[in-house]
C-alpha cells in the first residue's frame, strides 16, 4: 500500500470528532453538495435531523443551475454508482453498496487504528527522517510476516478471474489473513474500509473493493499488507484478467513495464546506495517503453510502522533523503501509466486515478538490505500465479500460443 494517502475529511455528523469514511448522504450527492462525508451509518442517523435542513436551502438554487442526477440502483441487483455527478476520467465506475465491514477475533494482535482509524505515529522533527535498522529478531520476525503476505496474496490472485467481483476478492483475502492469525493493515488505517487494495484499469492506486465484477479484458492490482505479532508486511502485482487481457499490447506494455521497473530497481539495492536513485532507474525503463511514473505516491519504510521513513519516490531527479544501510526495510512500488502521470481522487477519498483515463499498472516487494544486496521479502514462488507475458505478436508470443 503507497504511502502518503490522501488527506482525510472531518465528519459532517453531530457533536462528531472523527475522521469522515467513504460514506456520503445520498440526498447532497442528488443535489450535487460534495464533501458531504460521514463516519458511519449509526452517525448519519443520528444527525439526519439537523443536517436534512441544509437539503431545502440548497435545492432551490441549485435545482435550476445544476440538474441533479439521481442516484438509482439497478432494480434486479440494488447495486448502483454512489457519485453519479462525479466526471470520471475513464470507464470504470464504482459499484455499491459496499459489503459489511469485517472483522476480526479478538485474539488477533491489532494495530493501534483498527477502531479509530488514527496510526498515531509521531511526526516529530526529530524523527520525521530517521530510519529504523532491525537487529537480526526484527528481520526475522519481517520474514515470516512478508511469507504470509505472499501467501495471502498468491490466494488472492488465484481467485481473480471474470465474473468474479473485488469484493469477493476483499473476503478471500480477509479469511486468509484470519487463517495466518494476521490483521490486513488497510482495514480502518485513516478510515479505508477494507482489508486490501484493489485497483482495476486506470486505478492507480488505493481503489476500494465493491461489487463490480471484473472483465475479460481487465488488469487488477492486488495489494495486501499485514500486521502479523508486530509487524508489517506490503507486496502488490498487476495481474491479466482473462485471455483478452493478455491479448491487448497496451494492457502488456504497462504491464510489463511496471513489472521490469521494480525489477531493475531492485538489482541497485545495497549498501550506501542513496534512496533517490532508484527513481531515475524507474523512470528510465519506463521512458523507454514510451510510459509514464506516477509522482504522488511512494515507496516507504515498514517494520513496526506500516509507512515510515525512507520515502521512496519512483520519478527521476527526486530529493528523497537517505541511503541504504544493512537491516532496513522498506519498500519499492512504482505504479507506470500509458499516459499523462498526472492523478485525481475519486470522491471516496481514496481511489486514485490516471487524470486522462488511461490503463496503470504497479509492483511492489518488501526489501531487506544485507551486506552485499537485498533480499527479497516478499519474493514470488515458483507457483505463484500471474508472471511475464510476452507482447502480443511477438515471435515469443506466438511460440507459447
Amino acid at each position: 500500500m503507497a504511502s502518503e494517502p490522501p488527506a482525510k475529511k472531518k465528519c459532517l455528523g453531530v457533536d462528531c470528532e472523527n475522521d469522515a469514511g467513504a460514506l456520503q448522504c445520498p440526498t447532497c450527492l442528488k443535489l450535487g453538495l460534495k464533501d458531504s462525508f460521514f463516519c458511519s451509518q449509526d452517525c448519519f442517523k443520528r444527525s439526519w435531523s439537523s443536517h436534512k435542513t441544509m437539503h431545502k436551502s440548497q435545492s432551490n438554487i441549485l435545482h435550476h443551475l445544476v440538474p441533479p442526477k439521481a442516484i438509482l440502483p439497478d432494480p434486479a441487483t440494488g447495486y448502483y454508482n454512489p457519485f453519479p455527478n462525479y466526471p470520471f476520467t475513464g470507464p470504470l465506475r464504482p459499484v455499491y453498496p459496499l459489503s459489511e465491514h469485517r472483522t476480526l477475533p479478538k485474539t488477533i494482535p491489532h494495530p493501534t487504528w483498527w477502531q479509530d482509524g488514527n496510526p498515531k505515529y509521531s511526526r516529530s522533527l526529530t524523527n520525521r527522517n530517521k530510519i529504523d535498522i532491525l537487529d537480526e529478531k526484527g528481520q526475522q520476525a519481517m520474514r515470516k510476516a512478508c511469507k504470509l503476505a505472499r501467501e495471502i496474496l498468491d490466494i488472492a490472485a488465484a481467485a481473480a478471474k471474470p465474473g468474479v467481483s473485488t469484493d469477493k476478492i476483499d473476503e478471500i483475502v480477509h479469511q486468509a489473513c484470519i487463517e495466518r492469525n494476521s490483521y490486513p493493515s488497510p482495514l480502518n488505517y485513516n478510515h479505508f474500509p477494507k482489508s486490501c487494495c484493489t485497483s482495476p484499469n486506470e486505478v492507480i492506486c488505493h481503489g476500494i473493493p465493491d461489487q463490480r465484477l471484473l472483465l475479460d479484458g481487465d488488469i487488477l492490482n492486488i495489494d495486501i499488507s499485514i500486521y502479523h505479532e508486530g509487524y508489517h508486511a506490503d507486496l502488490n502485482e498487476t495481474y491479466y484478467i482473462g485471455d483478452k487481457a493478455k491479448a491487448d499490447p497496451d494492457n502488456v506494455r504497462v504491464v510489463e513495464a511496471a513489472r521490469e521497473c521494480l525489477d531493475e530497481a531492485i538489482k541497485a539495492v545495497k549498501p550506501g546506495v542513496l534512496i533517490r536513485e532508484f527513481g531515475n532507474i524507474i523512470e528510465k525503463v519506463a521512458k523507454q517503453k514510451n510510459c509514464s511514473v506516477i509522482r504522488t505516491y511512494c515507496g516507504h519504510g515498514i517494520n513496526t510502522l506500516f509507512h515510515c521513513p525512507p520515502n521512496v519516490p519512483h520519478y527521476a531527479k527526486n530529493k528523497a533523503v537517505g541511503e541504504c544501510k544493512p537491516g532496513m526495510t522498506f519498500t519499492i512500488e512504482p505504479m507506470i501509466a500509458l499516459g499523462k502521470y498526472r492523478d485525481v481522487t475519486w470522491p471516496d477519498n481514496w481511489t486514485s486515478t490516471t487524470i486522462d483515463g488511461k490503463r496503470t499498472a504497479q509492483f511492489e516487494h518488501t526489501l531487506l538490505v544485507t551486506e552485499t544486496g537485498c533480499e527479497i521479502l516478499t519474493a514470488r514462488k515458483e507457483d505463484s500465479p500471474g508472471g511475464p507475458v510476452a507482447m502480443p505478436g511477438s515471435e515469443e508470443a506466438n511460440g507459447a500460443a
